[in-house]
C-alpha cells in the first residue's frame, strides 16, 4: 500500500500537555505579561521563521525524488508535526490566557500570583521564589507555578507569618522572611 494512504502515527494528532504544565480543572491560565509576551514570540518564531524553512527543506528533499529512504525529508515532515503540534498548543494556552500584571497588586504585603518571596525552611535553608503561571515556570531558577504546592502554602501569608508546607517527606514550617512585587 502506498505510504501516502497511511496514517503514520495516531500519536500525531494529541498535543500532550507536558506533567508540570497541566491545569486543574476549571482554573484560569493565570500568566504574567513577560510570559505571555514570551509564549507570543515563540509563536511568531515558529510561524515566521522556523515552518517555513523546514517547509522549504521538505519541498527541496520531496524534489529529489524516492521519499522513503531520504532522510531530509522523513527528518523534515517530523519536525513539521512537532512545530505545528508547539504552534496548536501554544495558540490554546494563549486563547485562554488570564494575563496578570504583579506590579499593578494592591496589596503588596500579601504573597499573591507574581510576588518574589524569600523564605526558611525548617533546616535553616533560605530560599527565594517567583510564583508565576505555568507556562513560566522554572524551579531551578525561583520560578515556581501557582499551582505548585510551595506556592499554594504561601500564598496569602504575609512577612512574618509561618505556613505549613505539605511534602512528601512529611510536614515543614517556612518561616516568611521578605515578600515583593516587581515595580
Amino acid at each position: 500500500m502506498n505510504k501516502a494512504f497511511v496514517k503514520e502515527s495516531d500519536q500525531d494528532d494529541e498535543d500532550p500537555v507536558p506533567e508540570g504544565q497541566r491545569l486543574p480543572a476549571g482554573t484560569k491560565n493565570y500568566i504574567t505579561v513577560q510570559g505571555y509576551q514570551r509564549l507570543r514570540a515563540e509563536l511568531a518564531h515558529l510561524m515566521t521563521e522556523e515552518r517555513p524553512a523546514v517547509v522549504q527543506i521538505v519541498s527541496w528533499a520531496a524534489s529529489n525524488g524516492d521519499r522513503s529512504e531520504n532522510g531530509d525529508y522523513l527528518y523534515g515532515k517530523k519536525r513539521l508535526r512537532e512545530i505545528d503540534r508547539r504552534m496548536r498548543f501554544l495558540t490554546k494556552r494563549l486563547e485562554i490566557a488570564e494575563v496578570v500584571d504583579p506590579a499593578s497588586q494592591p496589596n503588596k504585603d500579601q504573597v499573591f500570583f507574581g510576588a518574589t518571596v524569600h523564605y526558611v525552611d525548617s533546616a535553616g535553608e533560605e530560599h527565594t521564589v517567583t510564583i508565576v503561571g505555568v507556562d513560566e515556570a522554572e524551579p531551578l531558577l525561583g520560578k515556581i507555578s501557582w499551582i505548585s504546592p510551595v506556592a499554594r502554602a504561601l500564598t496569602k501569608a504575609r512577612e512574618g507569618d509561618t505556613v505549613t508546607l505539605r511534602t512528601p517527606a512529611g510536614l515543614d514550617e517556612l518561616d516568611i522572611l521578605s515578600v515583593s512585587y516587581p515595580s
